[in-house]
C-alpha cells in the first residue's frame, strides 16, 4: 500500500521544464486527467467580481447541481472551493478510528485521514471508508455493497464522464458523503469548485468549517451555467470517448498495454515507466508515473494541437 505521506500528483511541469528544457508554455501536460477542451466561460455580471457572493447566486448554483446530478430528496448539497478542500476537512467530522481506503488510489484521502490521527488500512472493518469511483488511476468502479461504513466517502470526481455509474442513490444513507469535482470533466481546475452531497448533519458541520463565502462569485456563475448545459455535457462525453480510443490506439501500437482508466485519463503498463516518461519529456510532453509501480504510465488527453507531437514522440 502506498504510504499516506507519499503525496505524489500530476502536474509539476515547471520542474519538468527546468530538467528537460523549454519554456513552461512549450509543454503539453498529460500528467493530469483534466478535459483539454474546457467549458467556455460565459459573460459574467460585474458584481461577480466586485461584490461578496450573494445567496441568490449560490442558490442558483446548487439548484443547477441538484438537477445535473439528480440529487435525491433528503440529501443535502454543499458547494466548496475545490473537492480537495473537503477532503482535507472530512476526517474531522467523526471521532478518530480506522479508515478503509483500498489502494492504489488518489493519495490525498489517506494523507488527510492520517494527518487527523486516523489509522489507514486497505481491508477489514473500519469506522470510515473511502472509495474513489471510478478509481484513480485504474478506473475501477466499486459495487455498492463494498462502499458501506459508518462514515462513507465516495469520491466521484471522474464520474461525470460515465454518469450511469454514479452511486448518487446512496446520498440519502446517513453517514454518506459523495464528492464531485468541477475541474475534471468541465476542464476548469483553476476555478476551484467542487461539491459534497449527502448527510445533512455532516454537511452542516462541514459548512461551518469552511466559513462564509467559500466559493467565489465567478465560480458560482460559471458553475451554474455549465451545470445547466446538458447538450455540452453530452457532446463532451462523446468527444472524450473517441479521443480516449485514439490515445489507446497510439499507445498500444507503440508497445504499451492498457491497464484501465477513464475517458479522461488512460493507464498503461510498459517495461520501464520512467524511461517512457523521459522519452516523452524530450518532446516536451509530461506524463504521470507512480512510485508504487515502476511499470505504470498514465496519460491524460492532449489538446487538439498536441496530437501530432505525441504521435511523433511515440513513432
Amino acid at each position: 500500500m502506498q504510504k499516506p505521506d507519499q503525496r505524489d500528483h500530476g502536474g509539476g511541469v515547471d520542474a519538468a521544464a527546468a530538467r528537460f528544457g523549454g519554456e513552461r508554455s512549450d509543454w503539453i501536460d498529460l500528467s493530469t486527467g483534466i478535459n483539454p477542451a474546457p467549458y467556455p466561460i460565459p459573460a459574467l455580471p460585474a458584481g461577480a467580481w466586485s461584490a461578496l457572493p450573494d445567496a441568490a447566486a449560490q442558490d442558483a448554483l446548487l439548484a443547477a447541481a441538484r438537477g445535473f446530478w439528480k440529487v435525491p430528496e433528503g440529501a443535502a448539497i454543499l458547494a466548496v472551493p475545490g473537492a480537495s478542500s473537503a477532503i482535507a476537512r472530512i476526517p474531522a467530522l467523526a471521532p478518530k478510528g480506522r479508515v478503509r481506503i483500498p489502494g492504489p488510489t488518489y493519495n490525498e484521502h489517506a494523507a488527510s485521514f492520517a494527518e487527523n490521527g486516523w489509522q489507514v488500512v486497505e481491508t477489514g472493518e473500519a469506522e470510515a471508508a473511502v472509495h474513489v469511483h471510478p478509481n484513480n488511476p485504474d478506473g475501477r468502479l466499486w459495487p455498492l455493497a463494498e462502499t458501506t461504513a459508518p462514515l462513507s466517502i465516495i469520491d466521484e470526481s471522474f464520474c461525470d464522464i460515465t454518469p450511469d455509474a454514479t452511486l448518487m442513490a446512496q446520498a440519502t444513507v446517513p453517514g454518506t458523503l459523495i464528492l464531485k469535482s468541477f475541474g475534471k470533466f468541465w476542464g476548469l481546475a483553476g476555478l476551484r469548485l467542487g461539491f459534497v452531497i449527502g448527510d445533512p448533519d455532516l454537511l452542516a458541520r462541514l459548512d461551518q468549517m469552511l466559513g462564509p463565502w467559500p466559493v467565489s462569485g465567478p465560480a458560482l456563475h460559471i458553475g451554474a451555467a455549465a451545470l445547466r448545459d446538458q447538450p455540452w455535457a453530452e457532446a463532451t462525453r462523446a468527444r472524450l470517448g473517441a479521443e480516449a480510443t485514439r490515445l489507446d490506439g497510439l499507445m498500444t501500437t507503440a508497445g504499451a498495454e492498457i491497464v484501465g482508466g477513464t475517458p479522461l485519463f488512460r493507464l498503461y503498463e510498459v517495461e520501464d515507466a520512467q524511461a517512457w516518461q523521459t522519452r516523452l519529456a524530450q518532446h516536451q510532453i509530461w506524463s504521470r508515473v507512480f512510485p508504487y509501480n515502476p511499470r505504470w504510465l498514465r496519460l491524460g488527453l492532449p489538446p487538439s494541437i498536441g496530437w501530432a507531437r505525441l504521435e511523433q514522440a511515440l513513432a
